[in-house]
């Protein structure tokens, strides 16, 4: 996840009262908040000034635009995690809040506890999918740019050429080279040494 300081935090809360308890509590547990915000269009426009390490996002918001349609635009522009905070969930708010893929829920009322254990396993969940993705991308690379031989090659038993595809004889470098990236460098191993220099190669 390409976010910016992983420990900020930017609240989405449309209750002034309840936005600023949580803006001090997640300041007493040692988090910065760089906005509190109260609609889903301020969200994204902070989410993406400020890039923080995680959104705390009310799910009912006032305006145009609830959390979840906020948090689905949110996560899927800026992969930026997001910690659902409400009073009530029924059946289809859930199935629509399981779309923006949330690292957690957090229950009105909450207490102080609650926001830390949340908080910490989303962020260590935030983490671990940050090097899984890392890691996939590094694994997609170098299988991008791995290219396997398979299957019977002809060669001839004399001169050692291999036919291609096109059914024309290619020096072994010429045809490796261009099915993979491996490159070629001439030397002269010591049998070989020995039998065309004999004069003048004596071993190791």
């Amino acid at each position: 996840m390409d976010t910016g300081r992983k420990d900020t935090i930017i609240v989405v809360e449309d209750e002034a009262l309840v936005a600023l308890d949580l803006q001090a509590r997640l300041r007493r547990l040692g988090y910065e908040v760089p906005a509190v915000v109260s609609t889903g269009e301020q969200a994204i426009l902070m989410a993406e000034k400020f890039k923080p390490g995680l959104m705390i996002m009310d799910i009912v918001l006032k305006g145009g635009m609830d959390g979840l349609k906020a948090a689905e635009i949110i996560h899927s522009t800026l992969d930026i995690p997001i910690v659902f905070l409400t009073a009530y969930c029924d059946d289809k708010t859930l199935e629509r809040a399981k779309a923006a893929e949330p690292f957690g829920y957090i229950n009105k009322p909450f207490e102080e506890i609650d926001l830390r254990v949340v908080l910490g396993i989303a962020f260590h969940k935030a983490a671990m999918e940050s090097e899984r993705k890392e890691l996939t991308n590094k694994l997609k690379k170098a299988l991008d740019e791995v290219k396997t031989l398979r299957g019977l090659i002809p060669i001839c038993a004399s001169c050692k050429k291999i036919r291609n595809d096109s059914g024309f004889w290619q020096a072994v470098e010429q045809y490796v080279e261009e099915r993979s990236d491996a490159q070629f460098t001439h030397g002269i191993c010591a049998d070989c040494a020995a039998k065309l220099y004999p004069e003048t190669y004596k071993g190791n």
